[in-house]
C-alpha cells in the first residue's frame, strides 16, 4: 500500500503534540491584527495565542483570509514528488471557501501527477471539531487503514462530529453577522451567553441563550449527556479562547458524569478565534446527531 500523508489547515486546532506525534502536515493560513499580516502556524511561533487574546481584549480588531488555490498548489506539490499519496481533510465549506480553492488546485495537480491520489473531505466542521476528525483519521492511518477507507470513515461520520459552543462576549458574533447589533448589547448587558452549534451544512447556528457563565458551561455538558456514544470510548477535545480554567472546569464535569477515555484541550488560535473571541469554551465529541 502506498504512503500517504494526512493534510489539514492551521483552523484545526490541535495541539502541537498531537501534530509531531502523528505526524499531520498543517496548511498555515493567514490573518491581520491591526493591519499587521501574520501567518499562523500550528505552533504558533508568528505571534502567540494567549498575546492574540490579549490584543481583542484591548479592542484591536482581526480579520482572516482562506487558504487560496496557489497556497494548495505549492503545498500539495512536494508531497506528491516525494512519491506519497495526499489525503486532505478540509476546514467547513459552510463556513470558508478554503475546501473550493482545494479542489481547483487538486484538479490542476492530477493531470500531471496521474498515478498519484489526492482525497479531500470536507469535514463540515471548525477548529478543534476538524481537529478531532483528523486526530481521528492519523489514528486510523496508524491501525493500518488505506487513505480510501479513512477518507470513506470520514465522509460516514461527519454528521456524528458534534459542535457546542459558548461565547463570552457577543460583540465579536456581532461583527461576525452571527447575531444583530441590538442582540449583542442587550446581551452583554443582561450577561447572557448564547449556545451555538454547526449544521449538517457546516454552518455556525446560534441555538438558545443562558444567563452566566457557569450556566453555559452546564448546558454544553447537558447535549454531550443526550446525543453523546459510546463514552467510554471517546477521545473528547476541548478548545478555548485563552480561558483554560473554564476548559477545566468544563473537563471536570465530563469526567464526573461521563466515564470518556481521555480528554484533549487546546487554545482557539487566531484564525477562527478572530470570530470567536476571548473567553469562547467548545465542546467536541461523536454522537447519534449534531
Amino acid at each position: 500500500m502506498k504512503d500517504y500523508v494526512i493534510v489539514t489547515e492551521s483552523t484545526c486546532d490541535l495541539p502541537v503534540q498531537i501534530v509531531n506525534e502523528l505526524d499531520i502536515k498543517v496548511i498555515p493560513m493567514n490573518f491581520e491584527l491591526e493591519g499587521k499580516s501574520y501567518t499562523h502556524y500550528y505552533d504558533a511561533r508568528e505571534l502567540d495565542i494567549h498575546e492574540f487574546y490579549e490584543s481583542l481584549r484591548k479592542g484591536q480588531k482581526s480579520i482572516t483570509s482562506l487558504v487560496n488555490t496557489e497556497a494548495f498548489l505549492s503545498f500539495f506539490e512536494p508531497i506528491l514528488q516525494s512519491g506519497k499519496d495526499i489525503l486532505y481533510i478540509a476546514f467547513s465549506s459552510g463556513l470558508s471557501g478554503t475546501y473550493s480553492a482545494s479542489l481547483i488546485a487538486i484538479e490542476e495537480l492530477l493531470e500531471t501527477y496521474k498515478d498519484s491520489k489526492i482525497l479531500a473531505v470536507d469535514t463540515k466542521a471548525a477548529s478543534v471539531g476538524e481537529g478531532l476528525m483528523v486526530y481521528t483519521a492519523a489514528m486510523k492511518r496508524s491501525e493500518g487503514y488505506s487513505i480510501e477507507e479513512v477518507a470513506e470513515w470520514i465522509s460516514s461520520n461527519v454528521l456524528n462530529l458534534c459542535h457546542w459552543f459558548t461565547v463570552d462576549d457577543l460583540n465579536h458574533l456581532k461583527r461576525g453577522g452571527r447575531v444583530s447589533a441590538l442582540s449583542a448589547t442587550l446581551g452583554t448587558a443582561l450577561n447572557v451567553k448564547p449556545i451555538l452549534h454547526v449544521d449538517n451544512e457546516g454552518h455556525l447556528i446560534p441555538m438558545e441563550k443562558v444567563r452566566g457563565r457557569k450556566k453555559s458551561l452546564f448546558d454544553l455538558l447537558d447535549h454531550m449527556v443526550e446525543t453523546c456514544t459510546n463514552p467510554e470510548e471517546q477521545v473528547v477535545f476541548i478548545g478555548h479562547g485563552d480561558t483554560v480554567e473554564d476548559a477545566e472546569f468544563l473537563a471536570g464535569l465530563i469526567k464526573e458524569k461521563l466515564n470518556v477515555n481521555k480528554i484533549h484541550i487546546s487554545p482557539i488560535g487566531p484564525v477562527i478565534g478572530t470570530h470567536s473571541g476571548p473567553g469562547t469554551i467548545a465542546l467536541f465529541f461523536f454522537g447519534t446527531k449534531r
